[in-house]
């Protein structure tokens, strides 16, 4: 089977054959833009897990920036790729593309050539040099961008038909990766190339994966209502996209903050989105903001991209009795991620909800598909069992392989009986009735 250009490349810069890889970029623009290519770099970016970027150079000396996406089994899950146009209209900062081919396993974006850096970037550099005064403007920045992008939220809330709201390429990063098409009631996808015939290995202890996922969980003390068996069955039912409801809205849908460029100037600094891969008008609104608060906030410090930075950082303490995967843990945020989190709950969340509580638009379920489709963004986003992995992410120790999916429970499964923990503090910050009893994130 002859594989797609954005997929054989990919493929390439996996396997370390970068030369190679940057050969297919030059190749694909030169056809898809009608260009002539003098050469084509490929950026190490610790946060292109599923995509590639980079520069590309034409003959006539212009240079531009270049970034897809790519996800297997997408010819048969996405009709159309990178609608910037649709945040544009709606007001969103946006950073248009001089180039589009949004044809799929061909997608790739080109895009006047920019010395500004991802966000990602920046926010790592901070936490790293514990440079408070920067991170107070970063901070700034931030909640404008989230102000923005709930107000429209709210302003495009609106019933999207099925057929709109099954089209959206948003669902490639939940439910399809879940299934493989065309059977989408029974568990495959990413799950099962990840984890199902394989082994994993914590301190201590090695288990299979029909093992290890139908185990329950004490996490810190804190017992756990779900195995990760039981969570990735309810992710594929919950998050089936005819089953999230009719309430849609206009969003990025992947605006993480390695989509997010940051424009530093003394009087007008901003954030501006780009590489709007799953932007859509009827993004259905429970996922809308789902990856940009996960990967922007609880991914961090560094046990998700960078787990071999983490190992040091963080102590371990791994126990199996009776059943029972027994993790103790010190991670927590720094505070730059709380004040991102107080931003996403007051400014995103919460405007959200209650547009959709005021117009009978809430599922009664709400809570559990907000929790599924959080633990979806690190399960699915890379394989969290140790010894794999890509670029700066490969190497997971037995111990942060632990700690990491302590962390995916936590996201997707409430604790036991009154316990806290930081994801049930941030859906009770986010109810509807968060503001009548007086709760806020923290």
């Amino acid at each position: 089977m002859t594989l797609a250009p954005t997929a054989r490349c990919r493929e390439l810069v996996l396997a370390g054959r970068r030369a190679e890889a940057e050969a297919v970029v030059a190749e694909l623009v030169a056809r898809q833009f009608d260009m002539v290519v003098r050469r084509a770099s490929i950026n190490a970016d610790w946060t292109s897990l599923n995509s590639v970027n980079g520069a590309v150079e034409a003959d006539d000396g212009r240079r531009y920036f270049f970034k897809f996406h790519q996800e297997e089994g997408e010819e048969a899950t996405v009709r159309e790729y990178y609608r910037g146009e649709v945040l544009q209209r709606a007001g969103l900062p946006v950073d248009m593309p001089v180039e589009v081919s949004r044809e799929p396993g061909s997608q790739i974006l080109l895009y006047a050539f920019r010395r500004e850096r991802p966000l990602a970037d920046i926010c790592l550099d901070l936490e790293r040099a514990g440079d408070d005064a920067r991170a107070r403007k970063i901070v700034a920045l931030q909640e404008d961008l989230d102000r923005r992008v709930g107000r429209v939220y709210v302003e495009t809330l609106h019933a999207a038909d099925a057929a709109q709201a099954a089209a959206e390429p948003v669902h490639q990063l939940f439910h399809h990766r879940l299934w493989t098409p065309p059977d989408n009631e029974r568990l495959a996808g990413r799950v099962a190339r990840f984890y199902a015939h394989a082994a994993v290995r914590l301190p201590r202890i090695e288990l299979s994966w029909h093992e290890f996922s139908d185990l329950r969980w004490q996490v810190n003390g804190v017992g756990y209502r779900h195995t990760l068996g039981e969570l990735f069955a309810e992710s594929l039912a919950r998050l089936d996209p005819a089953r999230l409801g009719v309430a849609a809205v206009t969003g990025h849908g992947d605006a993480h903050n390695a989509n997010v460029w940051v424009e530093d100037r003394d009087r007008d600094s901003r954030l501006v989105l780009f590489d709007p891969a799953f932007a859509g008008e009827h993004l259905p609104a429970l996922l809308a903001d789902v990856k940009a608060t996960f990967h922007n906030i609880f991914a961090h410090p560094l046990w998700l991209y960078h787990p071999a930075q983490a190992e040091p950082r963080f102590h371990v303490e791994v126990a199996l009795d009776q059943g029972r995967l027994i993790v103790e843990h010190d991670w927590a945020l720094t505070p730059l991620r709380e004040a991102f989190l107080r931003a996403k709950v007051d400014l995103v969340w919460r405007p959200l909800l209650a547009a959709l509580r005021a117009r009978g638009w809430l599922p009664d379920a709400w809570q559990r598909i907000v929790r599924c489709a959080l633990f979806c963004c690190p399960t699915l986003v890379m394989n969290l069992r140790a010894g794999v992995g890509q670029g700066v992410a490969a190497g997971r120790s037995p111990a942060l392989s632990a700690l990491s999916f302590a962390l995916a429970v936590m996201a997707g499964s409430e604790p036991d009986g009154g316990a806290s923990d930081p994801f049930r503090r941030f859906v009770a910050a986010i109810s509807p009735a968060a503001e009548d009893r007086g709760i806020r994130g923290r």
